[in-house]
Formats: C-alpha cells, sequence, structure tokens
C-alpha cells in the first residue's frame, strides 16, 4: 500500500462557474460509467492513482489546467456524480473541514457497499496514515487541506490528497495495492513544475538507517534522548552539515519531549506504528531524523522525488476557452455510447442464456 505520485500545482483564486460544475459533474459521470462499462471498479481506481491520468481527467472536464482547484473541483465533481449502489464505488472527504468527516463518511459509505466492520477500519487507518506520511514524512513545506478517499465493494482504495504553501499546491496520490508499506518507496510517478530545494523525504529507501536509529532514539526512553535534544548539552567538539538543510532551533526542542514520553510508554513494534501514534507531529519527526544524522551518522535523503507534466485545458481560457456546445454534445455522444453497449451486453447474455437452455435440452 502506498503513494502513486504527486503533482505540484500552483494556487488560483476564484471559483467554479456553476454552468461548468454541472457539466463537470454530467461528464465525469459519463467517464465513470464508460470505464465501468468496458473494464471495473479497479480499473478506475487504478486510472484516477495515476497523477497523469487524474490531470489528463481534470482537463477533460474542462477545468484550469494548472490550478490548485483542479484538485478540489474534479474530487468534488467524482463525488457527486459517483453513486455507491449505482458504481459499485464510494468518495468520501473533500476540502478542509470536509476531509475530517472523511473517517465517519468511511463507515456510511461502508455500510452502503456491505463492507465488513474490520474492512471499513482499514480503510480508515489507510485514510489516516496516508496523511500522516504526506505531512510528517515528506516534508516539502506543504500543509495538507483537501484529502478525497475513493474505494470500492472489495475494499480496494485510492487517496487524492492535496497541501498547499504561499505559492503553490502539491498534489499526493495513492493506491492499495501500489506498494508494500506506506514508508518505503511508496512512490511510483510524481509530477510537478516546482522542486523544493530542502525537502526531506523520510520515505526514501536512503531514509531507512534514519528511521530505524528514530526509532531506536525513542525506545531508549526520554531521559537519554533529552540529551539529544537539547543543542546546549551536545558534547559534540565537531560537526558539518549541508548548507541546504540547517537544524533550526524550532527543530530540536525539549519540548518534543512531550510526544515523546508517550511514544516511550507505547514502545512501537515499528517506525510505522511510531509515525501513526496521535500527537508525533512533523517537527518531532524531523528532529528524531536531524539527531539521527547528527549524532549517528545515519543517512537521509533531502532530494525531493519529481517529475515534470504538461497538460493542457481550461476554465480561464487558456489555451482556449471552454465551448460550452462541444462540451454538451460530448456529454450526449458518451451517454449514448454507453446505453449502446449495455444493450449489446444485454443481447449478448440472451444470446448465451438461450444457447445454454438449447445445450442443456439436447443434452437431456
Amino acid at each position: 500500500m502506498g503513494r502513486v505520485g504527486i503533482a505540484n500545482l500552483p494556487l488560483h483564486t476564484g471559483h467554479t462557474p456553476r454552468w461548468l460544475f454541472n457539466r463537470m459533474v454530467k461528464m465525469a459521470k459519463s467517464i465513470v460509467d464508460s470505464l465501468l462499462t468496458e473494464y471495473d471498479a479497479q480499473e478506475f481506481l487504478n486510472r484516477i492513482s495515476d497523477p497523469y491520468w487524474f490531470q489528463a481527467f481534470s482537463c477533460v472536464l474542462g477545468f484550469d489546467w494548472h490550478s490548485s482547484g483542479t484538485t478540489t473541483t474534479t474530487c468534488g465533481a467524482l463525488k457527486i456524480a459517483i453513486d455507491p449502489e449505482e458504481h459499485g464505488l464510494a468518495v468520501a472527504g473533500g476540502k478542509g473541514r470536509m476531509s475530517r468527516q472523511t473517517p465517519r463518511e468511511l463507515e456510511f459509505l461502508g455500510d452502503k457497499l456491505s463492507l465488513s466492520e474490520s474492512d471499513i477500519e482499514e480503510l480508515k487507518y489507510a485514510s489516516r496514515i496516508s496523511a500522516k506520511v504526506d505531512n510528517s514524512l515528506v516534508q516539502d513545506g506543504y500543509q495538507l487541506y483537501h484529502h478525497t478517499f475513493i474505494f470500492n465493494a472489495e475494499g480496494n482504495w485510492a487517496v487524492i490528497q492535496q497541501g498547499m504553501n504561499d505559492e503553490y499546491a502539491r498534489r499526493y496520490h495513492w493506491r492499495k495495492d501500489a506498494v508494500k508499506n506506506f514508508i518505503e518507496e511508496p512512490h511510483s510517478a510524481i509530477c510537478c513544475d516546482k522542486v523544493s530545494e530542502c525537502a526531506l523525504d523520510l520515505t526514501s529507501r536512503k531514509s531507512r538507517e534514519t528511521r530505524d536509529t528514530s526509532l531506536d532514539l525513542v525506545l531508549d526512553g526520554p531521559q537519554h534522548l533529552s540529551r539529544l535534544l537539547d543543542p546546549k548539552q551536545l558534547t559534540l567538539t565537531e560537526y558539518s552539515m549541508p548548507k541546504h538543510h540547517p537544524i533550526l532551533e524550532a527543530d530540536i526542542t525539549p519540548q518534543s519531549l512531550k510526544a515523546l514520553e508517550r511514544a516511550y510508554e507505547i514502545q512501537p513494534k515499528d517506525y510505522e506504528e511510531l509515525i501513526s501514534l496521535r500527537g508525533l507531529g512533523p517537527k518531532t519527526i524531523r528532529a528524531l531524523a536531524l539527531i539521527s544524522e547528527l549524532i549517528y551518522g545515519s543517512e537521509v535523503s533531502w532530494k525531493d522525488p519529481v517529475k515534470y507534466s504538461f497538460t493542457v485545458g481550461g476554465k480561464d481560457g487558456y489555451p482556449y476557452p471552454v465551448d460550452k456546445k462541444v462540451y454538451d454534445d460530448s456529454i450526449t455522444l458518451l451517454r449514448n455510447a454507453i446505453e449502446d453497449a449495455k444493450v449489446e451486453k444485454k443481447e449478448k447474455y440472451m444470446a448465451l442464456k438461450k444457447l445454454s437452455n438449447i445445450l442443456a435440452d439436447s443434452s437431456n
């Protein structure tokens, strides 16, 4: 289970015109219906968790090609377009306060898809840990404000969430079966047009030793750690650190001990359990990583693992305005194609059933 990718998008102000959003919902439903007719719900999860496909999908819906609203508006349209009973899929979460309602929505929607209590608990954990990883293990300067969780009747899922800084938004994609765990090399694709100069990536394979050392520091107890967390008590006579990631006072402070004392009492079995503990935030996790690197020489990755992609679109009229007539004709064309496919499938089913009855009669 792991993140599929990341995409960076600049922040834009404004809102989606009602005439466009209503069409986006209709177009989104038509595309979902087409995918489910040709493939299945799992294929939809595979595609929506791919940052490149998601970007293309949002452009087909007519939203601005490089706006942060691409994520929130596209996910909002999907949430309305997808009906659990019709599609065997459900969408929970959203922007701001809606993201905090995700656990409750997962319980409600999971029941609609006839998932067991244990399956729903797994979904809730995946929702929580994916947000924790993107906020705390990939420290790239972006604060999460959007979280959308999409899942099917088999309990498979995809997460699309977004963080922002003063200028840009960064989108994070996850899919249950993409990788084996949450905390090491979870990316299969990362797309953006802005590279962070000093991104702490604790999910990197290079950071494995730092993760192990961080866990050991917690398990050793807060008394042993207190000296290491206080720069005034460091006994090193000399050390050198790369210029691009200085140790700041805010990173190493005795206040971090409060959360670490609770972690010591629990004695987490591994790093994933450690970072999933409530109250253990990005600053404490960062402090542990920096201490591990400074004192024990553990290697940690400071490279932002990104690629670049370019798309077309848009809401704002670039590279050209949305043509309402073409948009409506496209929706009609898709709906007709879906209906024709359904009729064809029904006719094939009836023919096979008739053939089966003939074979059964002849054998008798």
